[in-house]
């Protein structure tokens, strides 16, 4: 049995124990340490496991990424701005700048953290507006109003009456998944549901559409990990 790695963003690393108290495989991530157990009943081939493993890697990066430990944002942050990972420095002026891989803060280091969620939302704003925008053109649709909020139980979300809301954490991912999101939501514009119908009408807004949505699934809960004062 031992260790085995599961390939992929990121790899994960699988030790197999075999049990003959086992009646089924298992998987199971440890809360203290992060470390994957997949136990295996004997008689159970080696290969048929990591099968299952394989089979459950969605799951299992987002039980991991759940653990990773909180970021408190401050001068010397390093944090994902559409994807990018940029450094918070103290920065001249009055506002935030954007340069590089550098994200440039003006003022005290203990308003920065205030300050940087600010211009993420703004930021987020600004893009998902575009987004929104440019899909709802595409069906022909309009939608009430747009409304940020930050929220780990979904990453949008359109209303009966037409109003969208999204998560301001989406500006830190790459732009392509913001673009999944907002495609997603409306869609819904046209299908309140998620019938067949909904997900032909999502893949002509964003033919890629799963590349993103499984971004989101195996990556999403990282994003919840920076902590900005609050």
């Amino acid at each position: 049995m031992g260790q085995h790695i599961l390939p992929g963003n990121p790899p994960v690393a699988v030790t197999l124990k075999q049990s003959g108290r086992a009646r089924r495989i298992s998987l199971r991530v440890s809360g203290l340490d992060g470390k994957v157990t997949l136990t295996v009943p004997r008689g159970v081939r080696e290969a048929e496991a990591l099968e299952f493993a394989a089979e459950k890697q969605d799951w299992l990066r987002q039980q991991l990424m759940r653990q990773i430990a909180p970021v408190d944002v401050a001068f010397g942050t390093e944090l994902p701005v559409e994807g990018q990972t940029v450094r918070i420095v103290s920065g001249p002026g009055r506002g935030i700048t954007q340069v590089g891989d550098e994200l440039q803060v003006a003022g005290r280091a203990d308003t920065a953290a205030t300050r940087v969620q600010a211009w993420l939302k703004q930021r987020a704003r600004d893009r998902l507006a575009v987004a929104s925008d440019h899909y709802a053109d595409q069906l022909g649709c309009k939608y009430n109003r747009l409304t940020l909020r930050d929220t780990r139980s979904r990453w949008g979300s359109c209303t009966a009456q037409g109003g969208l809301m999204y998560s301001w954490r989406l500006i830190l991912a790459p732009p392509e998944v913001l673009d999944y999101v907002a495609a997603h939501e409306v869609a819904h514009l046209q299908e309140m549901n998620h019938s067949a119908a909904f997900w032909a009408v999502v893949a002509r807004l964003d033919p890629d559409f799963e590349t993103p949505r499984r971004w989101l699934r195996n990556n999403g809960s990282h994003l919840h990990r920076y902590r900005f004062g609050h």
